[in-house]
């Protein structure tokens, strides 16, 4: 298995003298436990415990202290219990157990020389539960989809993946990373896929795995619902709504469905907790801060491009396009793009955002924006000539600085553009596969 990034977080984690349980989010099959197992080899013992079996669980459900539930841990996995050995014990799918997770704050407090991880699905639901939830007793990070620099690894190209995280990408060698970047907007970042081609480098046989990817989201939906209604809904949503990536939706009746907005809603919420998707409301401001306008309609923004194409029938299109902004009307340039901006972000909460201004006879919708330092920048991903980004102009005219991102297939460059009203400003022109830097060129360009 290729090395993904986060491996340096967690290393960051264990590297921490009051150091805490670690939550591990994420949609499921973006590599948690491949992940952990990965970490472990860093241990002298490696304690896995998996608590949708029965046995597992029940190891949780007995009036144990630490030490005799630590004891039983060990048995149970058929390790031996000695002194002075650095030992990660790692509990999958911690959900099914309340006690499991009310017990976390215990590890911390009584056996701080055990490293905890734990991950699981829909963890906000058993706050409700009446158990101890460990708030303030826990870490959290979120593992996403491959990145394109983790898809590079894979891929082998080692080399080419540095002179991206240096900003190093020569015109010569410009042609063959747009190449490398639409075959990964083509296959996505689910780390099974990405394995599977860096080996065969196969497309066709990538089908049989999104779709055992997609039937292993749909079959969870039993857990997720509360009552029938909503778990056809969810249903749906997982059928019917990958063709809808990147636009704006409007909840009730979504998809032509006959289901009502608070149905809908319902069942978006979630699935966002599940990390599958998330619902992005726009900012109506260019200053901080830039809250999201609820009233408004959102944007819905599906976990990975990959999947995207699959479901939503429109691999040949993608795979066809000599431009990837040409595809899908420009939907799955931004996807990829949305992806990239969150790839590297490891906090859960972190969010996409967009702009709108919705004046009678002056919309304007810019596709992202990022915040950086005190300033909301606005990025947009366009190809073509800056006279036709009238939108991220006028987002320029009322913002209190000079600098503007698009995002688009050719080299990097830096304009210097003046919109109507006269306002001149700085506009990088970054190339696809440089959006996972964009903070640090943003750091160069804006000293």
């Amino acid at each position: 298995m290729f090395q993904r990034e986060v491996i340096g977080k967690l290393e960051q984690w264990s590297a921490k003298p009051s150091r805490k349980p670690l939550i591990l989010r994420g949609a499921r099959q973006v590599g948690k436990t491949t992940l952990v197992e990965e970490f472990s080899k860093q241990f002298d013992i490696y304690l896995y415990l998996n608590l949708e079996d029965k046995r597992a669980k029940s190891l949780f459900e007995e009036d144990f202290t630490m030490d005799e539930l630590l004891s039983q841990i060990f048995l149970y996995c058929n390790k031996p219990r000695v002194k002075d050995k650095k030992v990660l014990l790692f509990i999958d799918e911690i959900q099914y157990s309340p006690q499991a997770v009310a017990r976390l704050r215990y590890f911390y407090e009584e056996a701080p020389e055990i490293f905890v991880i734990a991950a699981g699905s829909l963890l906000e639901t058993l706050i409700s539960v009446n158990i101890s939830f460990p708030v303030g007793r826990v870490e959290y990070l979120a593992v996403r989809p491959c990145s394109f620099c983790e898809f590079l690894v894979a891929m082998g190209e080692i080399e080419l993946e540095k002179a991206i995280k240096r900003q190093a990408i020569s015109k010569a060698i410009h042609s063959k990373t747009m190449s490398l970047f639409n075959t990964f907007t083509f296959i996505g970042g689910m780390p099974e896929v990405v394995a599977h081609f860096a080996e065969y480098q196969d497309f066709v046989s990538l089908n049989e795995i999104y779709e055992t990817l997609l039937t292993s989201y749909r079959d969870d939906v039993e857990k997720y619902a509360k009552n029938d209604t909503m778990k056809n809904v969810i249903r749906y949503i997982l059928k019917e709504g990958w063709a809808f990536d990147l636009q704006r939706i409007t909840l009730g009746n979504f998809a032509n469905s006959p289901y009502k907005a608070r149905e809908i809603s319902e069942a978006f919420r979630t699935l966002e907790k599940t990390m599958l998707l998330e619902l992005v409301y726009p900012a109506i401001t260019t200053l901080l801060p830039a809250p999201a306008d609820l009233k408004r309609s959102p944007k819905l923004i599906w976990h990975d491009v990959g999947l995207v194409n699959y479901a939503a029938n429109i691999q040949q299109e993608v795979f066809g396009s000599k431009d990837i902004i040409d595809a899908y009307r420009g939907k799955i340039a931004e996807q990829v793009v949305a992806q990239e901006l969150l790839s590297s972000e490891t906090r859960v909460s972190a969010q996409r955002a967009f702009w709108v201004r919705e004046k009678k006879g002056s919309d304007a919708e810019v596709d992202f924006i990022i915040q950086y330092n005190s300033k909301i920048i606005p990025v947009e991903v366009k190809s073509g000539h800056n006279a036709h980004l009238r939108s991220l102009h006028l987002f320029m005219d009322e913002a209190p600085h000079d600098i503007a991102v698009r995002v688009w297939a050719e080299p990097f460059s830096i304009d210097e553009v003046e919109t109507q009203k006269g306002k001149k400003f700085k506009l990088i022109n970054l190339p696809f596969y440089y959006v996972g830097e964009i903070k640090n060129i943003l750091k160069e360009v804006m000293v």
